[in-house]
């Protein structure tokens, strides 16, 4: 086959033909390349290539071109043909992407069916005496209104989870109980308060989200609660970041500072997490670095128990998220690439605002990368998926990208996709 023939071929089949002509297994490969960059490549990996359900980075286009002995600029006309061809295929996606909205709508309905605002004498079992199963109930209900955040939007949740939390301090305001009863149920109140405070953070309501955080701080203090304290203290940290305010280190480091050796991994990693988020928009490349090899040792340890309700989502794949988003934010897009793309593959559209934020940060690193067409379609996709959010952060990061692609106008892709936006 001659160079313009191949050149003419998409990514996958012709890694697979390249490969085969030197006679290695996808597991040779693999091994071969891990040794040249200094860390484990997996088979699944080369597999994947093969197949363009992922597309390789610049960073192991290198090593391949190293590797097989093909120049690089060959592998990336590949990759472009590849990319090319999907968005050709975008028509097709106009339909899904309304069964995408319809689907979280129902999810919204259905997690919220039945939890309308909790009835304080509903709870009170003679009198005004707050039984020792009020906590647990109320937990229950905590945990199930939460789920809707996975697919829904603050500017939709936060009146709902407001008036939880106003309900729930009117109960225990009114009620009698005992020590341990009401140290139970101020736990509760310090989860309903940074329920509350995330989606009015999540909606743009900042002032809002630091009057339900402080609460929530106050409420984890008193019930003794150092996790929960640890994530008020993140959850303020965060807050910072967003308004531009100086005290998201200190914030999240007292955040991590406060857990007990009792507390679970999950929570840890979290924590530590939010310390290396805090860190990477410092432009404190090696204290991000640390916090994040925190983060990941912790998420492989196996804790005595479940992790608490609310960091139920912590897992590898938001450690990895986290550690890409760090690295984007650091403008190292080799570091940030193959962690938010090994992530979102495994990531459902139903959580839209959510793939849509991290999504983002993939395009800016590709952004980085050089990789400008790339960066583009992939801030189409971040459009695509937050249509129908009630979250303005999505917007936003999408605005941000618009504003470095506006440069590249010339380019078909970039001025199209910045056409679309000024509709």
């Amino acid at each position: 086959m001659t160079r313009n023939e191949s050149v003419a071929e998409t990514f996958g089949p012709l890694l697979r033909r390249l490969r085969r002509a030197s006679g290695r297994t996808q597991e040779e490969l693999a091994a071969d390349l891990s040794a040249r960059r200094g860390y484990p490549l997996e088979q699944a990996m080369v597999s994947r290539w093969e197949t363009e359900e992922r597309l390789p980075d610049p960073v192991s286009r290198a090593l391949l071109s190293a590797e097989l002995g093909v120049p690089e600029e060959e592998l990336r006309r590949a990759v472009q043909l590849s990319r090319r061809l999907r968005r050709q295929q975008q028509s097709q996606h106009q339909d899904d992407q309304e069964q995408d909205v319809e689907r979280r709508e129902f999810m919204h309905v259905s997690v919220g069916a039945g939890l309308a605002v909790i009835q304080p004498s509903a709870l009170l079992n003679s009198g005004r005496r707050l039984g020792a199963d009020v906590p647990r109930q109320l937990a229950q209900r905590t945990a199930r209104l939460r789920r809707l955040d996975d697919f829904v939007g603050g500017g939709e949740t936060y009146r709902m989870y407001a008036g939880e939390l106003h309900a729930t301090t009117k109960l225990v305001g009114e009620g009698v109980y005992t020590d341990v009863v009401g140290q139970a149920l101020r736990g509760v109140i310090a989860e309903q308060a940074q329920l509350a405070g995330w989606a009015a953070y999540d909606a743009g309501m900042y002032e809002e989200a630091r009057g339900h955080y402080m609460t929530a701080l106050a409420a984890s203090k008193a019930a003794g609660d150092r996790s929960l304290e640890g994530n008020s203290l993140a959850f303020l940290a965060y807050l910072e970041w967003a308004v531009g305010g100086g005290s998201g280190i200190a914030y999240a480091q007292a955040g991590f500072e406060a857990l007990g050796a009792e507390a679970h991994p999950a929570v840890r990693a979290l924590l530590a997490d939010r310390l290396a988020w805090q860190h990477a928009t410092a432009g404190h490349a090696r204290e991000a670095d640390y916090a994040l090899e925190v983060a990941e040792e912790a998420i492989r340890e196996q804790g005595d128990g479940l992790a608490p309700d609310w960091a139920y989502w912590v897992d590898r794949d938001e450690i990895l998220i986290m550690t890409g988003r760090c690295w984007a934010e650091l403008h190292r897009p080799l570091r940030a690439i193959p962690a938010l793309e090994d992530a979102l593959g495994r990531y459902d559209d139903t959580r839209a605002r959510d793939k849509a934020l991290y999504l983002s940060w993939l395009a800016s690193s590709y952004l980085d990368a050089g990789e400008v067409e790339h960066a583009a379609a992939i801030t189409a996709r971040v459009l695509d998926l937050s249509e129908g959010l009630a979250s303005n952060r999505p917007a936003r990061r999408a605005r941000m990208m618009m504003k470095r692609l506006e440069p590249h106008r010339a380019l078909e892709p970039v001025g199209a996709l910045l056409e679309r936006a000024e509709v």
